[in-house]
């Protein structure tokens, strides 16, 4: 009967932490959803795992409030221009549109979840971006309104 008693408490044991470290923290629920925790370009992964860190003080952020397509931002890398850029019109709180974002020679056409938004110099901005293969997050500040 001991026996049973420790196997059952064993497995209620892993199965509670099974429940604690499954749990999806960017699900839209969460409390901090559209709060930034780091300023610049967060995450990439395309399949390989591949982790790349920039930033805020290493990208630019242009907002323009009517360019030919409407509201857009891009934002750029400042040390070289055209090596580096996200640019999109997905703009508005909680919008879901797609966007470009060009890495190392590669242009992704990515998905966008605008969940943070402003149009003056200093607000913030946060875009969740995915595709094939492909996860990012910017959080950054305007630099420019034009």
């Amino acid at each position: 009967m001991e026996v049973l008693n420790s196997l059952l408490r064993r497995s209620l044991f892993f199965i509670l932490l099974f429940f604690l470290f499954a749990c999806d923290n960017d699900d839209g629920n969460a409390a901090n959803q559209n709060q930034c925790t780091y300023q610049g370009f967060s995450y990439l992964d395309t399949n390989n795992n591949t982790t790349i860190l920039i930033p805020e003080a290493d990208l630019y952020t242009d907002f323009f409030i009517s360019s030919s397509n409407g509201p857009e931002v891009e934002i750029y890398k400042t040390a070289q221009p055209g090596s580096f850029y996200f640019l999109t019109t997905t703009v508005g709180l909680n919008a879901t549109g797609t966007g470009s974002l060009s890495l190392n020679g590669n242009v992704y056409n990515v998905n966008v979840v605008c969940q943070r938004t402003g149009n003056t110099v200093g607000d913030e901005m946060r875009f969740d971006l995915t595709a094939n293969g492909l996860e990012a997050e910017f959080c950054v500040i305007i630099d420019r309104v034009q």
